[in-house]
């Protein structure tokens, strides 16, 4: 019998494709330099080549897959020195965020960041570095959301998605999870007492920091 029509050809599929794709090489489940076959990336999608094809160029323009010419696309290496450039654009966007989020923060809102931060203390205590690492990104995604700033906020996913190894990578390094917890409480603390201007200073202090642990 003829196989029922499904998602395998057309937007739909591309959309498949590009999701899976994107949460894969986010998740690591990709390694940085690994190949990206278009023939077994459709038969493991269950697409078309050309659906697959269609995303990897939308990855390429996110920053997370190269195309190299005569040999096909591999997930992006993205060097310590680009690291620290994708950082300093998310300093200034992120501080703009942390302040527009201390300017309109409800109750319910720092609820939400204070728990978080009680969170990461837990974390840090029992020696849980990729849980922590975990609640940060949620922690930073959170301050963007209550921001209302939509153009940031898509500005700094497009930048993130290129950060995941290294994320992860300074998580893992000895100490670097209990310094960065002490950063991210003081930028919840700026953000629930409703202070713009420390909320701002207490992000761009942070990832001042972060710059520092990725050139070390």
């Amino acid at each position: 019998m003829p196989n029922q029509a499904g998602p395998g050809t057309g937007e739909q599929a591309r959309r498949l494709a590009l999701g899976q794709l994107r949460e894969a090489i986010l998740r690591g489940e990709m390694a940085p330099a690994q190949r990206l076959v278009e023939n077994e990336l459709a038969e493991q999608f269950g697409v078309t080549r050309a659906s697959i094809r269609a995303a990897l160029i939308e990855l390429e323009s996110q920053g997370l897959v190269e195309r190299i010419r005569n040999r096909g696309s591999r997930v992006r290496v993205v060097t310590v020195d680009e690291a620290v450039a994708i950082t300093e654009c998310r300093l200034v966007l992120e501080g703009l965020c942390a302040a527009k989020a201390a300017a309109a923060v409800t109750d319910a809102q720092v609820t939400e960041l204070q728990d978080l931060g009680a969170a990461m203390r837990k974390a840090v205590a029992d020696g849980e570095p990729l849980t922590y690492s975990d609640l940060n990104h949620e922690l930073h995604a959170k301050v963007r959301q209550f921001s209302g700033q939509l153009t940031a906020v898509e500005l700094l996913e497009r930048l993130n998605a290129q950060l995941v190894r290294h994320r992860f990578q300074l998580a893992l390094r000895p100490g670097r999870p209990q310094q960065s917890l002490n950063e991210h409480l003081a930028m919840i603390e700026a953000i629930a007492a409703r202070d713009p201007r420390a909320a701002e200073e207490a992000v761009r202090a942070h990832l001042a920091s972060v710059i520092e642990a990725l050139r070390d």
